[in-house]
């Protein structure tokens, strides 16, 4: 122990002594802190600076017009990069893009294709298609590099995609809220449509039988139009004879009217004339009724008498004469239908001249009684004076009262017949006409029926058609029906209608929001690191302490000089030395990244604890290879660091590195070193660092057996390789 604590001493008095020495060991010192420390400071905050990495941006998109309506998502785009910092954009062509890709000027070119804008417009067809943004990146110019900016298109497209869903959606949501409140309006009519879909759940056996008799009755209905077409010649040939029945009965009555208001003249004048003999008899009588009446007179008075009451009966006839000329000229003149017209429209005129002609019996009687009466006195001249004056008187009385009733007549024919049968003429005249009028309608009507019967066979023929394709598809309606009333009940059982307006009815603006960033990401670090140089502390400061050691290894010698001493006691005195000096290297590089880089650490004092304890383990291992090997041990030293570098997870997750890596991870004891730094800067999981502690414990103890036990086993072999190698005037 003695010897050991003698060789330690005389390496400290030699440095202390010799101002070179001193002046390299502080070199040794602190040159493996400059690694750690430009390390850490390079790799500070790397992705802060993506601002500094020029992007290329090509807009070529073309615009499109939506529902009417200009939409340019290029340059919309393009509009927001501007004022994003993320990256150094540069917006260009895509020749002069492209070229100063391929140059290495540009990281990274993102072109934006013509059809930009109209593939997003499909989003409001059947079939939309997803619009492409195209990303050329030159991965040569850097490793990482292509990753940032493969970040920052990933950015650009996410934000394209959170800013289009977030407009659709709003979209989307403001016409579900125009939709919740329309149904809520039409709440009641919905409620009527599912009742009117029960109802007719409930009607369409019903219905169906009501179409099948529909079916029936249309057939039935084409029978009858078939008939009554068959029947409409008949009808419009009885129309045409009806019409030349009442023109012939017209032109008749016309004749008729004409004749009579030609004889009316004639007829007063005839019975003025009856009427005036009819009084001069009756004067004839008085002037001859007289108590000394002449005999001999008689016969010529009598034929006076004869004269006059001939002449009137022959004006009488004369007027019975025009007027069964009038009667019987109607039914001379008319057809049988006619007669039958004549007859009904005639009747009033008929009756009042029958009665005239009637009346003129009656005073033909009288003037023919008075006429026997006269010829009386010829036979009772003789026999009695008294009678020929009762006689005459009696013919007097006859003759005045033939003369009243020849006057009463004349005045009711003046009054009455000839004003009645012209009345009922005109009367007749005007039924006629409007009888004619009815039939000239029905004779035109008679072609638009026959088109409408047509028509209405056509569309008997259609409607069956109609109502066959109903009834065949019936079966169809009645299941989809049936179908729809069940879901419906369905539905009624799982949701309420109310709870449905509810969900619909929204602010679009916060639905929009909400789509824009659906998902908040709630970071919550457990152990904060600061940022991207502090979380890779642990590893350049580890890393600085194993090439820290390799640097001693290789200017200071593991070797003593001038002392009788063992092996082993060499291997104890100079790792002594060696580990003091790791000790220093240690402080230096702990202490520098909390003083000079401000490296923000949880626990700065069990940081640099933690750093002594990892420089003492890797000290040992790296002086043990040394002094137990040689130069072999060197090697030996940069073949673990190479190992460690890449197998202990400083710089990626172990799960990312190759299989072989991930089988070596544990028996490197970079693996813990670094975890256990990493504990000390981020915070203290104790069951972690007694872990790393434990394991680093365990490579100390190794590497001090082997160099303890190996070193003097092993020390001439290694003296003679050693002294080979130099005289090849290679190595030192």
């Amino acid at each position: 122990m003695k010897n050991i604590i003698r060789i330690f001493l005389k390496d400290w008095r030699s440095i202390g002594t010799n101002w070179v020495a001193a002046i390299l060991l502080g070199g040794l010192i602190i040159l493996p802190s400059l690694y750690a420390w430009f390390n850490i400071g390079a790799s500070w905050d790397p992705y802060s600076q993506t601002d500094q990495l020029p992007v290329g941006i090509v807009n070529e998109d073309e615009g499109a017009t939506i529902r009417d309506k200009e939409i340019d998502a290029g340059k919309e785009l393009t509009k927001e990069l501007k004022n994003n910092e993320r990256m150094e954009w540069h917006f260009s062509n895509r020749d002069n893009a492209m070229e100063k890709l391929e140059y290495g000027d540009y990281f990274a070119v993102i072109v934006i294709p013509k059809d930009f804008s109209t593939k997003l417009g499909t989003v409001i067809n059947d079939k939309p298609e997803k619009a492409e943004v195209e990303y050329y990146v030159n991965e040569k110019v850097n490793a990482i590099a292509p990753k940032i900016t493969e970040k920052g298109a990933s950015v650009i497209v996410d934000q394209i995609t959170s800013n289009f869903v977030s407009v659709v959606n709003g979209t989307i949501f403001d016409l579900f809220n125009e939709l919740g409140v329309e149904f809520e309006k039409d709440l009641s009519d919905i409620q009527k449509f599912e009742e009117y879909v029960f109802k007719l759940e409930e009607n369409l056996p019903e219905i169906n039988r009501l179409v099948s008799d529909a079916m029936s009755d249309s057939k039935d209905a084409e029978k009858v139009i078939n008939q009554v077409q068959g029947l409409l010649p008949e009808a419009e040939q009885i129309t045409s004879e009806g019409i030349n029945t009442i023109d012939d009965t017209t032109q008749f009555l016309n004749e008729a009217e004409g004749r009579l208001n030609e004889l009316a003249p004639q007829v007063k004048e005839d019975l003025t004339k009856a009427q005036q003999t009819a009084e001069n008899v009756n004067q004839f009588l008085t002037d001859i009724k007289t108590p000394d009446i002449d005999l001999s007179s008689i016969e010529k008075i009598r034929g006076q008498m004869d004269q006059q009451v001939d002449d009137s009966i022959q004006r009488i006839n004369n007027v019975q004469g025009v007027l069964e000329q009038v009667t019987s000229g109607s039914n001379a003149n008319t057809g049988e239908e006619g007669k039958t017209e004549a007859d009904e429209l005639n009747q009033g005129e008929h009756e009042a001249i029958n009665q005239a002609i009637t009346d003129l019996d009656q005073i033909k009687a009288q003037l023919n009684t008075i006429k026997g009466d006269t010829q009386k006195i010829d036979a009772e001249l003789a026999d009695k004076q008294k009678e020929v004056d009762n006689l005459l008187s009696s013919l007097q009385e006859k003759s005045g009262d033939t003369a009243n009733k020849i006057d009463s007549f004349l005045k009711e024919y003046n009054e009455n017949i000839e004003p009645k049968v012209l009345s009922e003429v005109a009367s007749a005249k005007n039924t006629l006409s409007n009888a004619r009028s009815t039939l000239k309608e029905a004779q035109t009507t008679i072609p638009e029926v026959e088109r409408i019967l047509s028509s209405t066979e056509e569309n008997i023929g259609e409607g069956q058609d109609i109502l066959a394709y109903m009834l065949n598809e019936y079966p169809y309606v009645n299941d989809k029906v049936n179908q729809l009333a069940d879901r419906i009940r369905e539905i009624q059982g799982e949701t309420d209608i109310n709870d449905i307006i509810e969900l619909l009815k929204n602010d679009p603006m916060a639905e929009q929001s909400f789509f824009e960033e659906p998902i908040v990401l709630s970071k919550n670090s457990l152990f904060p690191i600061q940022n991207y140089g502090t979380g890779m502390t642990p590893f350049y400061t580890v890393l600085s302490l194993w090439v820290g050691a390799l640097l001693l290894v290789s200017l200071l010698t593991t070797e003593a000089s001038g002392l009788e001493v063992s092996n082993r006691q060499v291997y104890f005195g100079k790792l002594l030395t060696f580990i003091s000096v790791g000790f220093l290297q240690t402080l230096v590089v702990t202490l520098g990244d909390l003083f000079i880089l401000r490296v923000d650490i949880v626990h700065p004092v069990l940081f640099v604890l933690f750093g002594l304890a990892t420089s003492f383990v890797f000290m040992l291992m790296v002086y043990t290879l040394v002094s137990v090997f040689g130069d072999v041990g060197k090697a030996m030293a940069i073949v673990f660091l190479v190992l460690q570098i890449a197998g202990s997870g400083g710089t990626y997750p172990v799960a990312l590195l190759p299989e072989f890596f991930q089988k070596i991870h544990p028996f490197l004891p970079f693996s813990y070193a670094v975890d256990l730094m990493r504990e000390a800067v981020g915070g203290i999981v104790w069951a972690r660092v007694k872990e790393d502690l434990f394991f680093l414990g365990v490579f100390a103890i190794v590497f001090l057996l082997l160099g303890a036990f190996l070193k003097e086993l092993l020390s001439r072999k290694t003296n003679q390789l050693m002294k080979k190698s130099r005289k090849s005037g290679l190595f030192h």
